[in-house]
């Protein structure tokens, strides 16, 4: 089953009340059901000009994220025109959209834009050059991540994952681990000190939760004692 989201755009403030909106959402249905296509959702950008690019259209900016993580690899506009109506923006979404391995369908001509444009030679090379630009820039990205967490951890010692007792209640931590230690203590009548299990039951009969909550087992008390020491 093939999913695709519908973008709708109108470029006029007064627009936004008018009927494009439900005009755009009707015909795009009409087509999708038709082509056997599922639409999930529809994004609504609102009162943008066509001749704005992807960097100034927040509702396209929204449906790529989503898209580029969801697995929904297709968008369908009613026009080319809802898509842009200047030319060369158009044509620079088409590339752009393409370069991210979307599929664009016109949904007035049933038309799947995307194929035409990878049919154009010179249109093709310049969406894998795109291709290659946006697989770098995911690299570098990837790699200026990796370096700042590095940076971090070599700064606090830590980086990411759930915060620690120091982080959280270090006043609980230690009135558990001095409880801990007291009942770790060798008596002087020479006895055994108590086993983790006698802590851990201990701690869960005082309300003393571990930090995760649930209650305390021998092996927690261990692990706590161990690190905590």
């Amino acid at each position: 089953m093939i999913k695709a989201y519908g973008y709708l755009r109108v470029s006029g403030t007064g627009q936004v009340d008018g009927d494009g909106f439900d005009r755009q959402r009707e015909l795009i249905s009409r087509f999708a059901d038709q082509a056997g296509i599922v639409i999930p959702r529809f994004y609504e950008e609102r009162g943008i000009s066509g001749a704005k690019g992807e960097e100034d259209r927040p509702a396209f900016q929204e449906m790529l994220t989503a898209i580029l993580s969801n697995g929904v690899r297709a968008v369908i506009v009613e026009r080319l025109d809802r898509l842009a109506r200047e030319y060369v923006v158009q044509e620079q979404l088409l590339v752009y959209l393409a370069a991210k391995g979307i599929t664009l369908w016109n949904a007035s001509t049933g038309e799947n834009v995307t194929e035409a444009v990878k049919a154009d030679p010179m249109k093709k090379a310049v969406i894998q050059i795109q291709g290659v630009f946006a697989e770098l820039e995911k690299s570098l990205l990837v790699n200026r991540l990796a370096k700042a967490r590095e940076r971090k951890r070599a700064e606090n010692g830590k980086c990411e994952g759930a915060k620690g007792w120091e982080e959280v209640e270090p006043e609980r931590k230690e009135e558990i681990l001095k409880i801990i230690k007291k009942m770790r203590r060798k008596p002087r009548n020479q006895g055994k000190p108590s086993t983790y299990q006698a802590i851990a039951d201990c701690l869960n009969a005082e309300g003393m939760r571990p930090l995760r909550g649930g209650e305390w087992s021998a092996q927690l008390v261990r692990s706590f004692h161990s690190r905590a020491a």
